[in-house]
């Protein structure tokens, strides 16, 4: 959102309590934020507290002679590449669906062509009225973006549908609107995290893998347009926004999940961390140690997991797959081995020598190594700068720049 112009219009809810946060998080993200409230919302919060984080006057009045002879409500609307109409009550929801322009924020939002997101607060009473129901499906049969409500506690005391969606929700969904769209088209499918394999019912052979790297793989291949699947080992990461994710927990439950999805990709990003062994005859019961000998061990037989990198490689026609690699030494040789060896279009190689990137960390040291021989070293970077470092490229690759 570097640099991409977002107007936040505020109306009467308690919920616009939330927009400060919303506007600092756009602002950390790089997009330029104005503010227009209306009358009902500057009972909840302050215009100066608007001013202040975003750096710009904030329009609160249709008729103010000195604020229109700045910027009018038309420019402002023909200012913003998104508008955020948050919280959006039930009564400015009304007026949209009627092209009613009473006051600044409803005059902007009838005069913009800019994409607008509106993220609903209300009583679940007024949400689940008939009138409030129509008025949502006209504006999305007009191409009105919603997001939320949530469903919890609500301020007036009742339960139900009604909370405005957190400020991180509606800031990612609002990425999603203003992507580059050189990705728009593509199924980008992706695998991320490790694999759990068991020894018994309690015990598993595992890796340090937080699926960190393939998440923002597939958040940025989102944000980009694309159609994204995310098939993901055991991680608590929540699901990046515009993403449908299929969660896994073993090597083979893996690669069922990817061959399962496979056929319909055009690029498959492989940042999963499989793994290469699996328990031969794991345990249907826990395995409890007074029932061995007092002396002695455990010794546990390991068979091979399927190369699903491999198999997806053979497989792939006119597809694009990207491989990762985790290396602790000998990385450029083994990334060269290993991109022969599989028959990727390109490698990704982790350097996981460093505490400070690899596995489990929110930075990241790649090298790209592509089958022709040629490598571009990449500095230690956050994970979802990497990420749009390697999706520029695919998309290059899928004539995504031409």
């Amino acid at each position: 959102m570097e640099q991409r112009r977002i107007l936040v219009a505020v109306t009467g809810g308690i919920a616009a309590y939330k927009i400060p946060e919303l506007i600092r998080i756009l602002r950390r993200a790089g997009a330029c934020v104005r503010c227009a409230m209306t009358p009902a919302a500057q009972e909840f919060v302050s215009p100066l507290v608007l001013q202040t984080l975003t750096g710009h006057p904030v329009r609160t009045d249709l008729f103010d002679a000195s604020q229109e002879g700045e910027i009018d409500h038309i420019s402002l609307a023909d200012w913003a590449e998104l508008v955020i109409l948050a919280p959006a009550t039930a009564n400015t929801l009304a007026k949209m669906s009627c092209g009613l322009a009473d006051d600044l924020v409803s005059a902007v939002l009838l005069a913009t062509r800019a994409p607008v997101l509106v993220a609903p607060a209300m009583n679940v009473n007024m949400w689940e009225h008939p009138a409030t129901r129509s008025n949502m499906e006209t504006l999305r049969q007009r191409g009105i973006r919603a997001i939320g409500p949530e469903v919890g506690e609500l301020a007036c005391g009742w339960e139900g549908a009604g909370r405005m969606s957190q400020p991180e929700a509606i800031a990612a969904e609002a990425g999603l609107l203003l992507g580059s769209r050189d990705l728009a088209g593509e199924v980008v499918l992706v695998s991320a995290g490790g694999t759990r394999e068991p020894i018994d019912r309690v015990r598993f052979l595992g890796n340090r893998s937080s699926g960190k790297m393939g998440f923002a793989v597939a958040a940025e291949a989102a944000l980009r347009g694309a159609d994204v699947v995310l098939v993901a080992g055991p991680t608590p990461l929540a699901t990046p926004a515009g993403v449908r994710r299929v969660d896994v927990q073993t090597a083979l439950e893996m690669r069922d999940a990817l061959l399962a999805e496979f056929e319909r990709a055009t690029i498959t990003v492989m940042a999963a961390a499989v793994a290469d062994f699996r328990a031969a005859r794991p345990s249907e019961l826990k395995i409890k140690k007074e029932d061995l000998a007092a002396d002695s061990g455990l010794t546990l037989e390991l068979t091979r997991n399927p190369d699903i990198l491999a198999e997806l490689c053979a497989r792939k026609g006119d597809r694009l797959v990207i491989g990762f690699a985790a290396e602790s030494h000998d990385l450029m040789a083994s990334a060269q081995r290993k991109i022969a060896r599989k028959g990727c279009d390109l490698l990704v190689a982790n350097n996981i020598s460093s505490e400070t990137s690899g596995f489990d960390t929110d930075d990241n040291a790649v090298v790209f190594v592509w089958p022709d021989g040629q490598v571009e070293e990449l500095p230690t970077l956050p994970k979802r700068d990497v990420a749009a470092q390697l999706l520029d490229r695919v998309a290059k690759a899928r004539g995504g720049d031409e």
